[in-house]
């Protein structure tokens, strides 16, 4: 909880005022005078003034029918001009280098789409190996990338695909593949052997945003000898590190 106690370094008004901002985040529904003050412990007259100054300057919105704050819509510009800058490729670059340095294994970036992940970026290990998929291929619900996408994904871009895929499935498949996912979504990883090419297997993680929405999924793919088949592997470990440093980047917190 902020107070107004001096902190060590930093800019104590612009820490206090970042803090209102994280409050009205965290929260997620619009907050009355009386709660920020109760989340903030300030007083009247200074709450006042911090409130009206973001206002002001376009970072939260006071509704006057209700005397309630919320977000303000500059926030939702300079977080779309952030992510401009930013591009998720731009960013996982450098990690999957590393990834393939340490693992000598294949790794891949499948982002949403309307007809399922879609690959939109491949970083091969040296020795090379054909994972029967490049470069705008759209992967399988079968696939570990399609059990990750469907785990997380929150039925929004994917929502027609995910439902042609499982009118394929007989009763008892639906039923196995529902466990999956219960699965995927408490160890955030997800195995398979692939349905691309035989003597492939692959395992995919997670990336998400500060709204626990799916941007995308690292996937490892290899000879199925060498690839992980469970998360307590330590390429598997390793592999998760990567995704949760690469999330907290775009917000997430678990």
């Amino acid at each position: 909880m902020m107070t107004t106690e001096t902190k060590a370094a930093g800019i104590q008004s612009l820490q206090i005022g970042l803090n209102i901002l994280e409050i009205l985040a965290m929260d997620k529904v619009p907050l009355k005078f009386t709660d920020i003050q109760n989340r903030t412990s300030m007083t009247k007259g200074n709450l006042y003034k911090y409130l009206a100054t973001l206002c002001q300057f376009g970072l939260i919105s006071r509704n006057p029918h209700t005397n309630t704050y919320t977000l303000g819509q500059k926030l939702v510009q300079l977080g779309n001009v952030a992510l401009g800058q930013s591009s998720l490729i731009e960013v996982v670059i450098p990690y999957f280098k590393k990834i393939t340095e340490n693992t000598n294994l294949t790794v891949l970036l499948a982002v949403p789409s309307i007809k399922g992940p879609l690959i939109s970026f491949i970083l091969s290990a040296d020795y090379g190996i054909n994972i029967g998929a490049q470069m705008g291929t759209h992967l399988p619900l079968s696939s570990s990338t399609g059990v990750v996408f469907s785990a997380f994904e929150k039925d929004v871009i994917t929502k027609e695909w995910k439902e042609a895929e499982l009118s394929k499935l007989t009763k008892s498949k639906i039923k196995q593949f529902q466990g999956e996912i219960e699965k995927t979504r408490a160890l955030f990883f997800a195995s398979k052997t692939e349905p691309l090419i035989n003597h492939v297997s692959s395992f995919s993680v997670p990336i998400l945003n500060f709204n626990n929405e799916l941007l995308g999924a690292i996937t490892i793919v290899g000879i199925t000898e060498t690839v992980p088949k469970t998360a307590d592997h330590h390429i598997g470990q390793y592999v998760l590190n990567v995704a949760k440093e690469i999330s907290e980047y775009f917000g997430f917190k678990k």
